[in-house]
């Protein structure tokens, strides 16, 4: 049996499904764009080679405990730079961050913020996050691995490289670091601002879910199609043999339907692939995954990394779609239990200790409320994600947009023709914002000397800044990491020149 951890479809798909009158109808086009969009891209900010020069790829070799300084273990994590459009060392660094997935070269050539440095002379960087993509350890992927990977982590990761990389690139010590990022990878951004403002000064965040949640019951909209579909499904599931037989040929399922556990993870992957036609609309989808796929240690180097990303929402976030409430229109049979058993059969967690973890990411982050200064928060209003954001200014250096008729991260989409006046209106003011932002890191380079990141980090670290992970606490420290001339292949560490 089949599950989708992080669904992704199309606008064919929505209009196919409330579109549809009978729910049979539906069903058949469900499965037809299944299949369809599992074979797409995602976000739009894939690279066509065709005439194009790559950016540069990059290697970091980054400790793979940042926060003990007795481990001396490390792993290479990817980085990829367009300096087409830096005038001078001064002059400001855009740092795309990744997420949960594979981060390519059209990070740093498409899309948010490659389109924005020409104006400002900006240097542009991705930086993919850790244990996803190809910067995932040698050792591989199970437990004993996986807590290395949170989001504390990974902006460890993000203080590490951007005093590596102000090094390898001869960046001046007074050029302004503003941080990028769509989704996990938003909060990711909007955190590094909150945690280390003498790095960051400043952050886009877009569709950042800065509040984890164990139940998150407000995903589901409301629709009457998608009620008759799923009341079609259950029929068929309870009705068993040739109707349970011919709904597993429509939808395509991999396994057999006749447990009551393959019944409700088929149930919950359709409840999130039409969940996320709408957060995701005019994007594309990734194909579901076995519960025994979701064991598998092995990297996964192409796209979503879903055992990864389950652990971090085990461990971090939950995020956990259900249906429990009478005005949900989908089954109701993958209800919350049905989510966190799969974190115990995958890792062995118990529901308590996910409860327990989701709370501590809101203490630790401070929720909706974080008080980061100098974050403009993007959220477009038809993206289930938005409610978990903010959407409304917090303060004067608390900027928030909320556009209307946008979906999922659509602010950091390639510009299109097509694209909306309001989505339009939305870029302007992110331009506007920005230019606010370097005028004010202009007046801070002519008022004050510069001091070395370094310097500052140090001040920082003498101070006893305490890390907390887990039940634990341990003293706070970075490494400066061995920065690896770029190549066109991964390198083995110890066996590529260093810088």
């Amino acid at each position: 049996m089949a599950i989708g951890p992080v669904p992704w479809l199309g606008p064919l798909l929505m209009v196919s499904l409330w579109g549809s009158s009978a729910p049979a109808s539906l069903l058949r086009r469900l499965g037809e764009h299944i299949q369809r969009f599992q074979e797409s891209s995602g976000l739009g900010l894939s690279l066509d080679q065709g005439g194009v020069a790559l950016p540069k790829e990059g290697w970091l070799e980054q400790p793979l405990d940042p926060f003990n300084a007795s481990d001396r273990r490390s792993f290479l994590q990817r980085y990829w730079v367009n300096d087409q459009h830096w005038t001078s060392q001064d002059g400001p660094v855009f740092l795309h961050l990744g997420g949960e997935g594979s981060l390519g070269p059209g990070s740093v050539m498409r899309g948010h913020p490659a389109t924005l440095a020409p104006v400002w002379g900006a240097l542009v960087i991705g930086l993919e996050h850790r244990f996803y993509g190809l910067s995932i350890p040698a050792e591989g992927l199970d437990v004993a691995q996986l807590r290395f990977l949170s989001s504390r982590h990974a902006l460890a990761d993000v203080v590490s490289a951007r005093l590596a990389l102000s090094r390898l690139f001869n960046v001046s010590f007074s050029s302004p670091w503003l941080c990028f990022g769509g989704s996990y990878a938003g909060s990711l951004a909007a955190w590094a601002r909150l945690k280390f403002p003498h790095l960051i000064f400043a952050s886009v965040a877009s569709s950042a879910p800065v509040r984890a949640i164990l139940d998150f019951s407000e995903y589901n909209d409301c629709r009457a199609a998608a009620s008759a579909a799923f009341a079609e499904v259950e029929r068929r599931l309870r009705a068993g043999g040739s109707a349970q037989a011919a709904l597993r040929a429509e939808l395509g399922a991999c396994g057999s339907l006749g447990r009551a556990a393959d019944q409700a993870e088929l149930l919950g992957a359709l409840q999130a692939l039409v969940g996320g036609a709408v957060q995701y609309d005019g994007q594309a989808g990734a194909p579901l995954k076995t519960v025994a796929q979701l064991k598998v240690t092995e990297p996964q180097v192409a796209g979503v990394g879903d055992r990864q990303w389950l652990y971090q929402t085990c461990t971090e976030f939950g995020y956990y779609v259900t249906c429990e409430v009478p005005e949900c229109p989908f089954s109701q049979l993958p209800a919350l239990p049905s989510k966190l058993e799969l974190c115990e059969q995958v890792f062995g967690f118990s529901a308590s200790s996910i409860a327990q973890a989701v709370s501590q990411t809101n203490s630790y982050y401070g929720g909706q409320t974080p008080g980061a200064t100098q974050v403009l928060f993007v959220n477009g209003d038809i993206d289930p994600w938005h409610v978990l954001s903010i959407t409304q200014p917090l303060g004067p250096s608390e900027s928030a947009l909320l556009i209307p008729s946008a979906s999922h991260c659509l602010d950091m989409a390639p510009e299109r023709p097509s694209d909306s006046p309001s989505l339009r209106l939305a870029r302007q003011n992110i331009f506007q914002q920005l230019q606010t932002w370097l005028g004010l890191a202009k007046k801070s380079q002519v008022r004050d000397p510069p001091v070395s990141p370094d310097k500052l980090l140090k001040k920082r670290v003498q101070r006893l800044t305490i890390w907390r992970i887990g039940n634990e606490q341990t003293w706070g420290r970075c490494w400066n990491p061995v920065v690896l001339k770029g190549t066109e292949k991964r390198p083995s560490k110890g066996s590529s020149e260093l810088s």
